[in-house]
């Protein structure tokens, strides 16, 4: 397969919240990550408003997409994530909340921030002691730097080391 360039992400943290929040109510819902299956696939395509093609993630074998869904509401995707586990951390290729989480009218806040935090507790338990990175979108690399923590290495190269991961871990995953 050949070689796609890396654009960098682009994800906004709306917010850092304990898991998603509704954006009218202010009420918390609990959440899960799980592995995308692929009969999610058909919804989370370029036709239901998704901009990435999570078909092409889901086929590179070295990549493993993860689905963000509402506790005991499994069917309705609020965000996915594209991990790779390497050698000493764990690297996003893309994060994108679902297209009613995006945007002036979105429902819920939190999604994306609840998605990195999954990357660094899947780096803690794959013993990368929390590090993650990922490209960013140069405008975006001093938001990330605020957001969650992470540290801008050089170029687009965005890094997210142990302090910071924990300090997101334990924002999201209090109870597990």
């Amino acid at each position: 397969m050949g070689k796609r360039k890396e654009t960098g992400l682009d994800f906004t943290i709306d917010k850092l919240t304990n898991s998603i929040e509704n954006v009218v109510t202010g009420d918390s819902f609990a959440t899960d990550i799980s592995v995308l299956t692929t009969s999610d696939l058909k919804t989370v395509s370029k036709k239901n408003s998704w901009i990435f093609n999570w078909r092409n993630e889901f086929k590179e074998p070295a990549r493993d997409v993860y689905k963000l869904t509402i506790v005991n509401n499994p069917t309705i995707i609020q965000g996915l994530i594209c991990l790779e586990v390497k050698a000493d951390h764990v690297y996003m290729h893309l994060v994108e909340s679902a297209p009613f989480n995006k945007g002036a009218s979105k429902m819920y806040a939190g999604v994306p921030g609840n998605l990195v935090a999954f990357a660094c507790k899947l780096s803690f338990q794959r013993g990368h002691d929390g590090n993650v990175s990922f490209i960013s979108k140069t405008q975006l690399i001093e938001h990330y730097e605020k957001t969650l923590g992470a540290f801008h290495f050089g170029g687009r190269l965005m890094i997210i080391e142990t302090t910071a991961a924990l300090k997101l871990i334990n924002k999201y995953f209090q109870n597990s």
